[in-house]
């Protein structure tokens, strides 16, 4: 099977057989590349001499919790070809080779749009709060028991509301202006009803100023000038604080009130 990835590519769903076969088809197409400079091979070369940096970047996309139950390793790495195919599209090689250390640059101008890639596919599909339906039918199992599916929701929406600001996220990604993310908006009016009703006041504004649920965001150094809360380690206070009112909310909102949203 010829590796060269283009950007109409579908890959399988995941299975072992498929994923040992896409590394075994890969390491087979790395071996034939020339041995010369990276600006001396042609496009499809140079994709394929970095199919081993998507494959990286994606697993460790795979083992975090922002991906985790959204999708599968196949899927992540198809998302990361896409961003290493636009990305070799819009290599300066004037830059690259003025460096000090070419394959360094060469590297990280690459990794940042594999990421950005990578991000953008788990974030819209963790929109639709994509979950694997074996994992569905634990949930739904176990709803009246265990508080699967109330972590399940709240670890995907504040991961998701936690991705920095557009502008951030535009310079470390290079993201598009016309890529569309799920309306925060809603999510976010729905998150403060819940907090409303299980968290005290600072827990409240905490998450509020945190996850800039109606206002901007806010440090956790701003946060604690907000509250009063004086010292050197205030802004660690703020962060027990955070994670206080996420294992509150975990802990005390009904599973009735999030499973319309898986």
């Amino acid at each position: 099977m010829k590796i060269i990835i283009k950007e109409n590519t579908n890959m399988k769903k995941y299975h072992v057989q498929n994923y040992v076969r896409w590394k075994h088809d890969m390491a087979n197409e790395l071996k034939r590349l020339p041995d010369v400079p990276y600006h001396e091979l042609s496009r499809d070369q140079l994709i394929t001499k970095f199919l081993p940096l998507v494959e990286s970047l994606a697993r460790k996309f795979s083992t975090a919790q922002q991906a985790s139950g959204v999708m599968t390793i196949n899927d992540l790495i198809q998302e990361g070809n896409y961003g290493l195919c636009a990305a070799v599209d819009r290599v300066d090689w004037d830059t690259i080779l003025e460096a000090e250390d070419q394959e360094k640059r060469l590297k990280s101008f690459l990794s940042k749009r594999i990421r950005g890639a990578i991000r953008r596919g788990v974030d819209i599909n963790r929109g639709s709060m994509r979950i694997p339906e074996h994992k569905l039918n634990e949930i739904r199992k176990d709803f009246g028991e265990d508080r699967k599916a109330v972590e399940l929701f709240f670890n995907s929406v504040f991961t998701s509301l936690d991705d920095g600001t557009p502008e951030q996220q535009s310079q470390a990604y290079n993201i598009p202006d016309d890529v569309k993310g799920y309306n925060k908006e809603l999510l976010a009016a729905y998150l403060k009803s819940l907090m409303l009703q299980h968290l005290n006041p600072r827990e409240f504004q905490v998450l509020r100023l945190s996850y800039g649920l109606d206002c901007e965001k806010h440090s956790a150094k701003q946060i604690a000038e907000i509250l009063g809360i004086k010292g050197t380690s205030s802004y660690v206070r703020i962060s027990q604080l955070k994670k206080q009112a996420i294992d509150k909310l975990i802990e005390k909102v009904p599973h009735s009130q999030v499973v319309d949203y898986l």
